[in-house]
């Protein structure tokens, strides 16, 4: 914030966790004190619910490719779960991330390529979801 306030401002906190989101509405003033108007949150929303849509996605992904169900490999599905959440912070900043793993399944390597538009795609709902809370706040 910064540092030579002059009057009030409204700040919106948006923190969308691994697990909730919660969001804040504060007022600052001139002396940095700040005083909570307004919270609101989705306790069962949060940035693991946008990597289970990217994992589904490529176990989807694989049963095409490979004809084979990641869903009976537990270690498998961590492994790619580790990647999507990779990808998911590339794609923070880049308009594409890849995901490259190594013997994922039966001695199969997965490599492929998720682009931010069809994240987008795949968590709109979740995305969406989202206004609600600040609406609320």
């Amino acid at each position: 914030l910064e540092k030579n306030l002059s009057g009030e401002k409204n700040v919106l906190i948006f923190d969308l966790g691994g697990g909730t989101f919660d969001v804040s509405v504060l007022t600052i003033d001139e002396g940095s004190f700040f005083e909570v108007q307004s919270t609101a949150g989705n306790t069962h929303l949060g940035g693991e619910d946008f990597d289970n849509r990217v994992v589904d996605h490529f176990v989807e992904e694989f049963k095409r490719k490979f004809k084979k169900d990641l869903k009976d490999n537990p270690r498998a599905l961590r492994r790619l779960k580790t990647a999507c959440e990779r990808a998911k912070r590339t794609l923070s900043s880049s308009t594409q991330a890849n995901i490259e793993i190594d013997s994922l399944s039966d001695g199969i390597d997965f490599y492929s390529r998720i682009t931010r538009a069809k994240f987008e795609e795949l968590c709109m709902d979740l995305f969406r979801s989202c206004l609600e809370p600040v609406k609320q706040a």
